[in-house]
């Protein structure tokens, strides 16, 4: 279980500790959801109590310029600093294998609200996947779909509906999941064990690589 949410201790006891924001360069297009993602970034700066400039933040981006596609990590630190790293995107997968994870998050848990380097739990699983499995998905303690290690969740229900995860179930508020709810193309509703094992689809997905249909190992049952 993830220690209790507080900003100032996160700040004062982790000198490495940053935000997070990853997004995807497209040669000739330039960055997917820029404003999203600087809008999430600015709002957990306020909640953690960093300070935030649109024009620092806009600086790097701005003069960004590669004849490639590229992943692209902005972080910032407690003092404001900005730093952003880019390496080559490969194209993105046709589908991926996932799995439900052994480990639960808690829906109480504010972290989960906030894209910072204080992410243990995703990391441990991230760096342990399955021979074969490309993404974990995690309960919370209610037995309610949150989100992947590096995903979110969107199904389609028995009934039709198309639905994610409300942030209320325990999850990070995903860029790609804000414009598929902006434009109407999914709405949010705690999502069970057995809407899972029910669905007509499910994919995962993120701003970074987009939506990517996913396929479970087998039935799909409560983890162990």
């Amino acid at each position: 279980m993830e220690s209790p949410f507080c900003p100032a201790d996160a700040i004062a006891q982790g000198a490495d500790f940053r935000l997070i924001e990853t997004f995807g360069y497209r040669a000739g297009c330039g960055i997917r959801g820029l404003q999203h993602h600087l809008h999430r970034l600015e709002r957990s700066a306020q909640v953690f109590g960093i300070p935030f400039d649109r024009r620092t933040q806009m600086a790097p981006l701005q003069a960004l310029q590669a004849e490639e596609d590229l992943r692209c990590r902005l972080t910032l630190a407690a003092t404001g600093a900005v730093e952003l790293s880019t390496v080559p995107l490969p194209p993105a997968p046709q589908s991926w294998v996932v799995a439900l994870a052994k480990q639960r998050v808690r829906s109480d848990d504010a972290w989960l609200l906030h894209k910072t380097t204080h992410r243990r739990i995703y990391d441990t699983v991230r760096n342990s996947l399955p021979a074969g499995v490309d993404e974990m998905l995690f309960l919370n303690e209610r037995d309610e779909l949150c989100e992947g290690t590096i995903t979110n969740v969107f199904v389609t229900l028995r009934s039709g509906l198309r639905v994610t995860p409300p942030l209320s179930s325990g999850l990070l508020p995903g860029v790609l999941r804000q414009q598929l709810l902006e434009a109407k193309q999914v709405s949010e509703q705690v999502v069970t064990l057995r809407d899972l094992r029910d669905a007509q689809n499910v994919t995962v997905g993120n701003s970074l690589r987009g939506e990517i249909p996913a396929a479970f190992p087998g039935a799909v049952a409560p983890s162990p």
